[in-house]
């Protein structure tokens, strides 16, 4: 009477993977490309790079001219007063253009234009950061689910055995203390769930925030994930890095910005000019008069002025140059981390999958048919149950850490070799 009692705790294995409600199956990739289209975030860094791609032509633009309208009166203060009788009397106007030195409107836009691929390679960081936030709630919510459906199938094992301390105990040859152990070990599993339950939620409100959708917007379901495998290098992520990574990328642009601003702070020791044309009226007995003027700028106060800012800039070049060291070493440290960090979670990984896993439902299973016999007693059962019960959730652990590790690897490098790593759908 007790066989099939027992048999239902292996085909509880089976039967409880199955979900009797059916949901939209959510597809990582297009959820990433959506987000890239409408996350406030990504469109805010993008309208800023849209916005600085138009200051190199205004920067490269000449200074506005002058125009200036006037008049000499002589005698009194009356407009034109003293025009045509007076040699000094005139009405007028004059047009003055400043013109700056040869080479620094070149310099002004390029200048510009590498605070535009500054602006642009945040803007990359930004989708990159958003499509990993992204990827990484899709894990958790994925990994969560499957946690939750360990416990979900280990609660049907343990109603089981506690099925059979029932009959034992009915029979006399069990105590009352395996039924409570047993019911105890559910409670503690629907703590467990609870907790499982309110993750779930908290990765799909993420999903919808990265979204730009209201937090309890309804979701489908993550779709099967693999375990996936790592097979590259560091060295192979941190040449990624070094062409892909938009960190590296806007040091590079930071520095290039600092060396123009220098030769810029150098061509400031040279005068700029200011061409001016004028024609006044001065009444018609008298010729007119046509004035033009060249102005300089002089560099007086040079030694206050110009050589002060030219240090100032070549500190700044400097500074540039140690920034972008100190970014280099710790995008390196960061990628080898992370390296270190997945290739020790897919050793876990294999170890859960093909060696303690099975070898603690092999125990499972011989401490059940014990226990039956009496040659055991519950207290085994539900050790080994709780043990195989840690285990799986172990593996879901390892491999989520697996997957979080190859997200941050692809935000590091700034590239999506992962996805075939991962071998997640697309």
């Amino acid at each position: 009477m007790q066989k099939p009692v027992v048999s239902t705790i292996f085909l509880a294995l089976l039967c409880a993977g199955s979900s009797p409600a059916q949901q939209a199956v959510l597809n990582l990739r297009e959820l990433v490309e959506e987000a890239l289209r409408v996350n406030p975030e990504v469109r805010a860094a993008q309208k800023r790079y849209e916005a600085l791609r138009q200051r190199p032509p205004q920067a490269g633009s000449l200074p506005d001219p002058m125009f200036s309208v006037g008049y000499t009166a002589i005698g009194n203060p009356r407009p034109v007063a003293g025009l045509g009788s007076q040699p000094m009397a005139r009405a007028g106007f004059m047009v003055s253009q400043e013109f700056p030195f040869p080479g620094k409107r070149g310099l002004q836009t390029a200048i510009a234009g590498k605070e535009a691929e500054e602006a642009l390679q945040d803007y990359r960081a930004a989708a990159l950061s958003v499509a990993s936030r992204m990827k990484q709630a899709y894990h958790r919510l994925y990994h969560t689910a499957q946690m939750l459906r360990v416990l979900d199938i280990s609660r049907s094992q343990i109603e089981a055995v506690a099925d059979i301390a029932e009959i034992r105990y009915a029979t006399g040859r069990a105590a009352q203390q395996d039924i409570l152990r047993a019911h105890t070990q559910l409670a503690i599993l629907e703590t467990r769930r609870t907790r499982l339950g309110q993750m779930i939620r908290a990765a799909e409100a993420e999903l919808n925030t990265l979204l730009a959708r209201p937090p309890d917007s309804p979701l489908g379901s993550p779709g099967e994930i693999p375990p996936g495998a790592l097979s590259i290098t560091v060295d192979q992520l941190e040449a990624l890095a070094a062409e892909n990574s938009p960190l590296l990328g806007r040091g590079r642009r930071s520095i290039d910005k600092a060396q123009l601003s220098l030769n810029l702070a150098r061509k400031d020791y040279y005068p700029d000019t200011t061409l001016s044309g004028g024609y006044y009226y001065q009444g018609g007995i008298m010729p007119a008069m046509y004035e033009l003027r060249v102005d300089f700028k002089l560099p007086a106060w040079f030694w206050r002025k110009q050589r002060a800012a030219v240090a100032e800039q070549a500190n700044t070049v400097s500074q540039s140059h140690r920034e972008y060291e100190a970014a280099a070493q710790a995008l390196a440290y960061q990628i080898r981390e992370s390296f270190l960090a997945a290739e020790a979670s897919s050793r876990l990984m294999k170890l859960y999958a093909e060696t303690v896993i099975p070898q603690a439902g092999l125990a499972l299973e011989s401490s059940l048919a014990s226990y039956q016999t009496g040659a055991i007693d519950f207290s085994a059962v539900l050790a080994n149950l709780t043990t195989k019960i840690e285990y799986e959730e172990n593996y879901h652990q390892e491999m989520l850490a697996f997957h979080l590790a190859l997200i941050r690897l692809e935000e590091l490098t700034g590239s999506e070799w992962m996805d075939s790593q991962r071998g997640e759908n697309k």
